[in-house]
């Protein structure tokens, strides 16, 4: 969750167990002036204790766990298998086993290994890259390069290695000069079409040489590696000593972590809300950084350009040589793109279709007051609708008299229902969630009192969260708008309103599927008196939550009672595809009574509409060629072939441009009393204008508008009568 969670007071009595044992056992541990391996001994100590006694569900740690831990920590060092030879991997497999008793033994003996192996192997891949870029590359050589670093094999060979180094070179530069000869041709295309007179007052593009493009690639590459090799030269053996630990902890599931100090800093500034730079959320995934959420409002979100799932791969300053970032720290990643309001940053990325952009962006601050609930009107066939939009389930800890989801979404209802409207769309898609205590008041705005959710700690009786006579705002036609990002809080409220049958979840197959609850814990609250330095916070899983028909979001999501089809719809994403996550299982329901509504009929009318909609359609045959696409990881290294394939997948992303040209046909516009507020700002009016644009073109928020005219005849008038004999229903 993005919030420590209010209603985690209620079960602080394991952590305080956790906390006195762990003063008891480690308050005498002497102290050291600096960071040392006692430092590193006790944060394992103390890491591993805190897990198994306040994780929700700790996994053993038995062999079986070692080489879970073994086989993520060597893939995090060296994701592309670029440092490390064979014979070290040989070196480093008889500890494959022994990691489980190396934790409980606080033995470093396999962190030391390959910590000093991989400062041996990064001296000599300096050696190695400098060497190859000393000179031109041949590209008229018939080769290819297999970039599936998974099923690649170590290179058994320091020539061998070199060889690797050599190809992936060569592609990174095949493909620099490329982008180098578009840009001159769509210049020199420009200048072509201007008239005499302003060629006169115009320079003509510069033509360089290919040779000479060619060595400013090489060029280029070599700077993005010697920064690179800074930022790893930088690093400390504590930071090294941290991606140990997080190889550790991920065992346990994929929501816990290990926050450096400098890591807990930036996460306690991330959840005061403070948001800088492009206005995105990054992850690492692999030897790239991946887009994992786009603000609301931020620059990065209104340039419709960047999307989450893109793979970043370098970044430029302006119009500076961009970075390689391969191989690079998160945190150095982050620190590249951010900078100064109204400067400008550059990201090559590769889309999720598989061809590569560079895309500009001005940085800003984001402004907080676009990430707060928002609504619309639109009319259609005599019939007024509205839309609210929420980002997240925000709330202030620190003052509950200040504004919240709850709070804002509910004066959004009361302003749409006195508007007249006749059906409602709550748009929860990209929202990740955010705090509990709002989304259970937010359901209450659309059923009756009763239960929304159920919450569970380990080895504890089920809790179950309720409405508590909050009055119903809104009790016609409703629809909750999904995809795969909506997460956490946004799966409580979907899953919720489809229990109770009091509305239709149109998206994505399935939400994404994250059913559990962390805190963050400050270890240093753990040792008494000590001396080491700060040891920094963990964040781990205490609670998981349930559905009140007992059935658990985790993994499986919230599943749509209409599917509409999306470019990520083959792809694995979500809490299923990750190894670590911890498993569905069910509860006992709560007691709850479901509406009456007959949606069948709604639904049918829908999925004919969408099988037979061209607009949807295409984005299926996106889907289906991005699938395809995504395990083709051979590159062809003779320069003629390169072009030939880039040009012909260049041909057919042409194609599917076209899904960001619809137009649905509607006109969104702000309610009454907002016309006021835009006439005295200006540039609040532009933003809101700029998402009702995007709202015009929005093929999903249509199809939620016809499925609302859909539910007008008979859902709308049994909205409010329950089902009394009904018993608890199971997810559609």
């Amino acid at each position: 969750m993005k919030a420590i969670l209010e209603f985690m007071k209620r079960n602080y009595k394991i952590l305080m167990f956790v906390a006195v044992l762990a003063v008891a056992l480690l308050s005498f541990i002497p102290g050291k002036k600096e960071s040392d391996p006692d430092k590193d001994k006790l944060l394992l100590e103390l890491i591993t204790f805190v897990i198994e006694k306040g994780h929700y569900d700790p996994a053993a740690i038995n062999d079986d766990f070692s080489k879970g831990v073994y086989k993520d920590y060597i893939e995090g060092l060296d994701p592309s298998k670029r440092f490390f030879l064979q014979s070290d991997i040989d070196e480093f497999a008889k500890y494959e086993t022994q990691i489980d008793d190396m934790i409980n033994t606080q033995d470093l003996a396999f962190f030391d290994l390959t910590y000093t192996k991989l400062i041996q192997r990064l001296k000599e891949s300096e050696d190695i890259y400098k060497d190859i870029l000393d000179k031109p590359f041949d590209y008229s050589i018939d080769e290819t390069f297999d970039a599936d670093y998974e099923h690649k094999p170590y290179a058994k060979s320091k020539d061998e290695l070199k060889l690797r180094w050599e190809k992936q070179l060569k592609l990174s530069v095949l493909s620099s000069i490329t982008d180098k000869q578009k840009v001159q041709e769509k210049n020199l295309e420009t200048y072509n079409k201007k008239s005499a007179e302003e060629k006169e007052k115009a320079d003509k593009p510069e033509m360089k040489s290919f040779e000479e493009l060619e060595k400013e690639a090489r060029e280029s590459s070599r700077k993005s590696l010697d920064q690179y090799f800074e930022f790893i030269d930088d690093l400390t053996r504590d930071e090294w000593f941290s991606i140990y630990l997080n190889s550790i902890v991920e065992r346990f599931d994929p929501h816990t972590f290990y926050f450096a100090p400098d890591d807990k800093e930036k996460f306690d500034t991330s959840m005061r809300g403070s948001i800088e730079g492009i206005g995105a959320r990054l992850q690492k995934k692999s030897d790239y950084v991946e887009i994992s959420e786009l603000i609301p409002g931020g620059p990065a979100w209104r340039g419709k350009e960047l999307e989450q799932g893109d793979l970043i791969m370098k970044v430029a300053q302006g119009e500076e040589e961009p970075v390689d970032i391969a191989g690079m720290r998160l945190d150095d990643v982050v620190k590249k793109i951010k900078g100064p309001k109204g400067t400008e940053v550059r990201l090559t990325v590769k889309k999720v279709d598989g061809s590569i952009e560079v895309i500009p962006i001005v940085r800003e601050v984001v402004e907080i007051e676009e990430t707060y609930a928002k609504s619309s009107v639109v009319e259609k066939d005599g019939k007024k609708y509205g839309i609210i939009n929420l980002p997240k389930f925000y709330i202030d800890f620190e003052n509950k008299d200040n504004r919240d989801a709850a709070k804002d979404v509910k004066q959004e209802v009361i302003r749409l229902r006195e508007y007249g409207v006749d059906g409602i769309v709550i748009d929860v898609r990209n929202n990740g969630g955010g705090s509990l205590r709002t989304v259970v008041d937010m359901t209450g705005l659309f059923v009756p009192e009763g239960p929304v959710v159920q919450v569970k700690s380990s080895n504890k009786n089920k809790e179950v969260l309720e409405d508590k006579g909050t009055k119903v705002e809104w009790d016609g036609p409703l629809v909750v708008l999904v995809n795969n990002f909506s997460a956490s809080a946004s799966e409580i409220f979907a899953a919720a309103i489809q229990d109770y049958n009091r509305g239709l979840i149109l998206g994505s197959r399935h939400t994404y599927g994250k059913g559990t609850v962390q805190n963050v814990i400050d270890l240093n609250q753990f040792v008494r008196g000590n001396s080491m330095g700060d040891l920094g916070a963990l964040k781990t899983t205490t609670q998981k939550f349930y559905r009140i028909n007992g059935g658990s979001t985790q993994r499986e999501g919230v599943y749509s009672d209409i599917v509409m089809p999306d470019r990520y719809a083959y792809l694995q994403m979500g809490e299923r595809d990750s190894e670590t996550a911890m498993p569905w299982d069910k509860i006992d329901a709560a007691s709850f009574k479901p509406f009456k509504s007959n949606y069948d009929l709604v639904i049918a009318k829908s999925n004919d509409r969408i099988s037979k909609n061209d607009q949807f359609k295409l984005i299926d045959e996106n889907a289906k060629w991005i699938d395809a696409k995504k395990d083709d990881n051979q590159f062809d290294l003779n320069i003629d072939k390169f072009k030939a394939e880039l040009k012909k997948t260049e041909d057919i992303t042409k194609k599917f441009k076209a899904i960001s040209d619809y137009k649905n046909g509607l006109e969104f516009k702000p309610l009454p009393y907002e016309q006021a507020i835009f006439d005295k700002d200006p540039a609040f009016a532009e933003k809101k204008e700029i998402w009702y644009e995007s709202l015009a073109k929005d093929v999903y928020v249509e199809e939620a508008i016809n499925v609302l005219g859909d539910m007008q005849d008979k859902s709308a008038k049994t909205a409010v009568t329950l089902n009394k004999k009904e018993k608890p229903i199971k997810t559609r």
